[in-house]
C-alpha cells in the first residue's frame, strides 16, 4: 500500500486519516501512540525526528506536521476535490490553515490541557480562563465569515473546512455564545461520511 499514516486517531492523526478518508486512498494505518516505545525508536525517527505523531509515508514522500500532511494529500490529488486550482482558492486554503495553527490551536490547547488533559494537580486555572477568553473573539470572526457562505471557500467543502473543523473538534465546548453560522458548518464538516469514518478509528485505538 502506497500511503502509511502514523499515529493513533485519537491524535492529530485523525486530520491525515480525514483527508485519506475524504479523498478515497487506501492507506495503512499504523497505531502508534504518541507515548508509545516506537515513536522513539531510530527508524521511526528517520522519518519522523520530532518524535511525535502523525506522520506519513506517500510512496516514498515522507512528512510529519498533521495540517502540512492534509495540504500535500489535497494538492497531490486535486480530483478529490478538497483543492482548488485558482491561485485565490489556493491563498484562501493556506489562509484558513495557517489561521487554524496559529490563531486557533494554541489557545485550544492551553485551554484543553488545563481543563482535561493535564492531570489536576498540573493545572493552572488563569491559564485555561485566559484562553478560551481569548478564543471568543477568533470565533466570532469565524461565525462572521460564515454568514454568508456554506464552506469556508464558498458553496464546496475544501480541505481548508477539513484542517480548521479538525483543529476545532471542541468546538461545542469551548464555545460561549451562539455563534450559529460557525456551530452548524463545524455540525456540516463532522456528519461528512469521511469525517465519520475517520472518527470511528478512535474506538479503534
Amino acid at each position: 500500500m502506497a500511503l502509511k499514516i502514523y499515529g493513533i486517531a485519537a491524535s492529530r492523526a485523525i486530520r491525515p486519516l480525514w483527508a485519506a478518508e475524504e479523498l478515497g486512498l487506501p492507506y495503512e494505518h499504523l497505531r502508534w501512540h504518541y507515548e508509545g516505545p516506537e515513536t522513539r525508536e531510530p527508524a521511526y525517527l528517520a522519518i519522523n525526528p520530532n518524535g511525535t505523531v502523525p506522520a506519513i509515508d506517500d510512496d516514498g514522500v515522507v512528512l510529519f506536521e498533521s495540517l502540512a500532511i492534509t495540504l500535500h494529500l489535497a494538492q497531490t490529488r486535486p480530483a478529490g476535490g478538497l483543492w482548488r486550482d485558482s491561485a485565490r482558492g489556493v491563498g484562501e486554503i493556506y489562509q484558513w490553515t495557517l489561521w487554524a495553527a496559529s490563531e486557533i490551536e494554541p489557545l485550544a490547547r492551553q485551554w484543553f490541557h488545563h481543563t482535561s488533559f493535564l492531570p489536576p494537580a498540573q493545572r493552572v486555572e488563569a491559564i485555561a480562563t485566559s484562553a478560551i477568553d481569548k478564543l471568543q473573539q477568533r470565533l466570532q470572526t469565524l461565525d462572521r465569515h460564515l454568514s454568508d457562505r456554506e464552506w469556508l471557500l464558498g458553496d464546496a467543502f475544501s480541505v481548508a473546512d477539513l484542517n480548521l473543523a479538525a483543529v476545532l473538534q471542541r468546538l461545542k465546548d469551548m464555545a460561549r455564545s451562539e455563534l450559529p453560522h460557525a456551530r452548524a458548518w463545524h455540525q456540516r464538516c463532522l456528519a461528512r461520511p469521511a469525517a465519520q469514518r475517520a472518527w470511528a478509528l478512535r474506538s479503534q485505538g
